[in-house]
C-alpha cells in the first residue's frame, strides 16, 4: 500500500492518539506565524472526535496529516468551523482545502439551516472561505454566545478583543448564510430566465 495516500474523513474515538500532536502543532504553528489563537487541550480535541464534530487527514501508513472541527452555538443557529491545522510536511499539497471542504460539507449536512462562521487571521483560510461562499462580516453578525467568546481568553490578542468590547480584533469574521446562497441562486435563475426570454423574442 502506498503510504503517501491521504484519507480525509470524519474523526472517531480511535483517532484520540493524534490529539497531543494536533495540539502541539497548532501552538507551534501560531508562534511561527506570530498570530494569536485560542489554546486547545488534547482532551477538548478528543471530545470533538468522539462527538463526530471533527475531520482528520491520515496517511495510509497511519501518519497524522491534518485536522479541523466544528461546534454549534445558540441552539444550532450558528456553527463555527475552527482549528484547521496541517502537519508541516503535508502543507501546500491540497490537504488543507480538502479538510476545509469536508468540515464545511459536514456542517451543512448536519445543520442545513445554520449560519456557518469562521474567524481567522490567515490569508489562506480566508481565500478558502471565500471560495465556499463565506463573506467578511462584523463580529456582531456571528454568534453572541458567551461560551464562544470565553474560548478566546487563551489567545494572546484577547486584550485587544476586550478593549474593543468584542466588536473587532486582529481576526476577520467570515460568515456563510444559507439564505444568502438561496438569494444568489434565485438571482442567477432569474437572470437565466430573462436571457432565455430575450432570446425567444429575438427569433
Amino acid at each position: 500500500m502506498n503510504n503517501s495516500i491521504i484519507f480525509v474523513r470524519v474523526a472517531t474515538k480511535a483517532d484520540a492518539k493524534y490529539a497531543d500532536e494536533i495540539v502541539a502543532e497548532t501552538q507551534s504553528s501560531a508562534l511561527l506565524r506570530g498570530s494569536g489563537i485560542s489554546k486547545r487541550t488534547p482532551a477538548s480535541i478528543v471530545e470533538k472526535m468522539i462527538a463526530g464534530k471533527a475531520v482528520i487527514a491520515v496517511t495510509a501508513g497511519g501518519e497524522w496529516a491534518g485536522f479541523s472541527y466544528f461546534e454549534s452555538w445558540q441552539n444550532n443557529a450558528f456553527i463555527s468551523n475552527s482549528g484547521l491545522i496541517v502537519a508541516p510536511k503535508f502543507r501546500k499539497s491540497g490537504v488543507a482545502k480538502s479538510i476545509k471542504n469536508r468540515i464545511f460539507s459536514l456542517s451543512r449536512r448536519l445543520y442545513p439551516n445554520a449560519k456557518i462562521f469562521s474567524i481567522t487571521s490567515g490569508a489562506a483560510i480566508m481565500k478558502m472561505n471565500t471560495q465556499l461562499g463565506f463573506e467578511p462580516v462584523t463580529f456582531a453578525q456571528i454568534t453572541q454566545d458567551t461560551a464562544f467568546w470565553e474560548s478566546c481568553k487563551s489567545c494572546v490578542n484577547y486584550s485587544i478583543l476586550e478593549s474593543k468590547n468584542k466588536s473587532n480584533c486582529l481576526c476577520t469574521a467570515m460568515l456563510f448564510s444559507p439564505e444568502h446562497i438561496d438569494q444568489i441562486i434565485a438571482s442567477a435563475e432569474n437572470t437565466l430566465q430573462l436571457q432565455q426570454n430575450l432570446n425567444l423574442k429575438s427569433i
